[in-house]
């Protein structure tokens, strides 16, 4: 025990005295892709900087794959995994208090989660080789031995029911909701976990569930680390000892496409609230698509680049009819939402909702102007090293390679391409993806 604390303590002292890297030295590092014999798809960055490692698996087994009589399985799939171990031959079970204790020992962490996209687990250790093999170990343990105990899931299902309504009494939750439901139709991923959906889950489900998508060959496996390729390749190996092999896997059924609205539609929430809600948006378009830059370069421009966006400028500084206003897109493996969003006086929601659809109308038919265009590439190019200066951050973008199929020199070409953007390139993504004409419009809390 003592051992473990002293070489954590060493690594601490490591991590206060290295400075961050350069844009240039981060770009650099190169990233490293092979297939173990599991089928198990592995993307490597080898950071020796730091005595440490970060892992993050993932599955193709987020949300949008959960039965909408059962929405929110994936989240309470991942939520349980964090609860217990159960014994195995010699192994003995482990409930969750023990857990943690030993993952403090270890000065490591692990965590579970899920979101639209994947159910995803994390491993963050120091690299000592002993220290390193039992974390391993134990994150082995708790994805493919959890223990799934009844009581926990009554706890757990209870206490996120009650927070689900608590929610549904804030004007954002219900606003948001309307937003989803309206832009996505029986999509998945409009779903929301709700009181009668998670009483719908029992703990058969739960390891159902866990059974059939989380296998060796569907996982998805980032390291950014103080390790070798032969070490990360034990690692691996390692982490997924304990979960069903057999590749290759039988293919996922297909989600279906995220479909364009038809028509505009305006909803109006009557609630009593200081503020007005204000959301505009559509489906907007995955991660993969090739226009993704410049939607961002565009984006940033009209409402995602705080202060300096158009429609801060319009909303905000010249009619104070918002303390915040912002645009943003949220592609996934599917078409995820374009989304324009404000809070106002309810008295002057109209006005608000008048300007921000003129601001996106002449945005998206006249695009950017040549003085916008430069000054959100400065700031996303003089940006990018924040992008990427922890293992953790490079981590996120290894794993936007590997979710969404990109090259593994995206981030070496990511400036270049940014710079080589034109006022036409932006029009055009932009045209190509918004239709104003055809949005879904949330109006909560509005005076009458």
């Amino acid at each position: 025990m003592n051992a473990i604390k002293k070489i954590a303590a060493r690594a601490c002292a490591i991590s206060a005295g290295v400075v961050f890297y350069s844009q240039s030295a981060w770009a650099l590092l190169p990233i490293e892709h092979w297939t173990e014999p599991s089928g198990a798809q592995v993307w490597l960055v080898q950071s020796p900087a730091l005595p440490m490692v970060d892992v993050q698996i993932d599955f193709d087994a987020g949300s949008r794959r959960d039965p909408a009589a059962q929405a929110g399985l994936a989240s309470a799939a991942a939520t349980m995994i964090t609860k217990g171990v159960r014994a195995v031959g010699d192994a003995p079970a482990i409930d969750e208090n023990a857990l943690g204790e030993a993952w403090a020992d270890l000065g490591a962490s692990f965590a579970a989660g899920a979101d639209s996209d994947a159910l995803s687990f994390s491993l963050r250790s120091l690299t000592d080789p002993p220290l390193l093999a039992r974390a391993a170990q134990l994150a082995s343990r708790q994805m493919g031995q959890p223990a799934w105990p009844e009581e926990i899931w009554q706890r757990e299902r209870a206490r996120w029911s009650a927070a689900i309504r608590e929610a549904d009494t804030r004007p954002g939750t219900v606003a948001g909701k309307a937003f989803a439901k309206a832009v996505y139709g029986s999509h998945p991923y409009g779903q929301r976990a709700t009181a009668e959906t998670l009483a719908q889950i029992n703990v058969a489900d739960l390891r159902a569930y866990a059974e059939r998508n989380i296998q060796a060959c569907r996982a998805r496996v980032a390291i950014v680390g103080a390790v070798s390729r032969p070490q990360a390749q034990t690692l691996v190996s390692t982490l997924l000892a304990h979960l069903p092999s057999g590749a290759p896997c039988t293919a996922l059924p297909p989600v279906p496409a995220v479909q364009p609205l038809a028509k505009a539609e305006e909803i109006k929430i009557p609630f009593q609230s200081a503020q007005a809600y204000v959301l505009i948006g559509q489906p907007g378009f995955k991660r993969s698509d090739p226009d993704f830059l410049a939607l961002l370069v565009g984006n940033h421009i009209l409402g995602g680049g705080g202060f300096t966006s158009r429609l801060t400028e319009e909303v905000r500084e010249k009619r104070g009819l918002s303390y915040s206003v912002y645009s943003q897109f949220a592609p996934g493996l599917n078409a995820g939402a374009f989304a324009i969003s404000l809070q106002t006086r309810p008295d002057q929601a109209a006005e608000a909702l008048k300007v921000s659809r003129a601001v996106l109308e002449r945005f998206v038919a006249e695009g950017p102007t040549e003085a916008e265009l430069q000054a959100a590439k400065d700031n996303l190019i003089g940006g990018f090293a924040l992008r990427i200066d922890s293992n953790r951050k490079l981590l996120g973008n290894v794993v936007n390679i590997a979710t969404n199929g990109l090259p593994l020199d995206y981030l070496e070409g990511w400036t270049d391409r940014v710079a080589a953007l034109t006022v036409a390139d932006v029009r055009a993504a932009m045209a190509r993806k918004l239709s104003p004409e055809r949005m879904v419009t949330v109006v909560l809390g509005a005076q009458p």
